[in-house]
């Protein structure tokens, strides 16, 4: 090597970026699992993702307390002896909720899987929601809910997805401190009893896993009812609320408000979809975004602004999200309309092009680093019943789409009519 030469400096927009393929194996209750074997240390995550989110709910708020109280007690251990075992393993077993799924996750050393999975088991098997356990946990979130009511940010995070999708739909509805009081067992007993022992289950395992890894899987989850089945999803079609513009006080001694700017928007099968993943980064997607450049840097209004698409299966949202001080938030609000404004009005130069082009294809470099964060993509594409070439097809867009077709996408989806504009003080 000729340390008197700089090496060649390449574009990130020239990397050829292979996404690893999964192994994959069924148990003998046809459960799919999808593994990547791979990374330097001798550690993995196994994730049980169950259909159980608060889509499948018939009473607001069980799913989230059902998933929560997994860990909480069964027939054989207290909730102080499950968090005992995991943790004398140098484990970490968690869970989570959203709208479609429900998760069970485990990090471990590869070799205590053979003592972990058993318990994993017994929690999606035998929890028994103690009234206990129950209570704390109503107590615990009222009392969260109580202390995030007097924040902005939340409030406005609430109202939002309730203008956008209505407060019956899984996306948009929120909980009160009512929902949480009426929690029965019986109504958790028959959520975990349905959507989890006989519910349909797909799992994820990534890391160095051991050779047997297949065998550990199908002893502990290859024998139980859950499956491939097929679960009856519940129809809400979104109801969106008939006033455009919001200005809510929710603390009158607040200094800053809350804004919310957001439109709905097609799910990932739509073929705008990946363009508009690059229009978003442009506007708002990272921190040299023009958004940013305007309202942060130029006028100094906030710490950060961003636009986002949201993750969601079904139909999503695009939102602008930022809080800024109560006396600018009306021209924070008339910056974000200016940006939407230029982007339909004026083709974007090739330079910050090429600058987004890198940005983008440089985070999902990053993203392809190690086999967590490999599975974590396969499992994103899996749930939203997309395939392969959907990632090789964003990595085209990514690096073809003109300034040309990025300005149609602004002027069809970047109009200020299709917006709400939610500000909460």
């Amino acid at each position: 090597m000729n340390r008197t030469i700089a090496p060649v400096i390449k574009d990130a927009i020239e990397f050829e970026l292979p996404l690893k393929l999964y192994d994959k194996y069924i148990l003998d209750n046809g459960v799919e699992v999808y593994a990547i074997n791979g990374g330097a240390q001798d550690v993995l995550q196994v994730e049980l993702v169950f259909y159980a989110g608060n889509s499948y709910e018939e009473k607001n708020g069980v799913a989230a307390a059902t998933n929560y109280l997994l860990k909480n007690g069964t027939s054989t251990k207290t909730a102080f002896q499950i968090n005992e075992h995991f943790e004398f393993y140098g484990s970490y077993c968690n869970r989570a909720c959203y709208n479609e799924t429900a998760v069970v996750s485990l990090h471990t050393l590869s070799k205590h899987l053979p003592e972990l999975l058993p318990v994993m088991k017994e929690m999606i098997t035998d929890s028994i929601f103690s009234e206990e356990e129950l209570e704390t946990y109503k107590q615990n979130t009222k009392q969260k809910l109580t202390v995030n009511l007097q924040k902005c940010d939340f409030v406005a995070n609430r109202l939002i997805d309730a203008c956008l999708f209505g407060e019956t739909h899984p996306y948009g509805k929120y909980l009160v401190a009512g929902d949480y009081e009426a929690l029965t067992r019986e109504q958790l007993q028959a959520h975990f009893e349905k959507y989890y022992v006989h519910g349909r289950c797909i799992i994820f395992v990534g890391g160095k896993l051991p050779d047997n890894i297949e065998t550990l899987l199908n002893q502990s989850f290859g024998k139980l009812a859950i499956g491939p089945r097929e679960i009856t999803t519940f129809v809400y079609p979104p109801v969106v609320a008939s006033q455009r513009k919001l200005r809510i006080t929710n603390d009158p001694e607040g200094v800053q408000g809350a804004i919310r700017i957001a439109r709905s928007f097609p799910d990932r099968h739509h073929p705008d979809f990946m363009g508009v993943m690059v229009l978003n980064t442009v506007f708002g997607g990272f921190f040299g975004s023009r958004l940013m450049s305007n309202i942060r840097e130029e006028k100094g209004y906030t710490y950060g602004i961003h636009s986002y698409v949201q993750n969601h299966i079904g139909e999503t949202a695009w939102l602008v999200s930022t809080e800024a001080g109560k006396d600018v938030t009306e021209a924070t609000v008339e910056e974000v309309y200016k940006e939407m404004k230029i982007l339909r009005e004026e083709l974007i130069d090739e330079e910050e092009l090429l600058l987004v082009r890198n940005y983008m294809i440089g985070s999902i470099l990053g993203d392809l680093d190690g086999p967590f964060h490999i599975i974590g993509r396969w499992k994103n594409i899996i749930l939203n019943n997309l395939d392969e070439q959907y990632f090789y097809d964003s990595i085209k867009t990514i690096k073809t789409i003109s300034a040309e077709s990025l300005q149609e996408l602004s002027q069809k989806y970047l109009q200020p009519d299709d917006f709400y504009e939610l500000v909460v003080i």
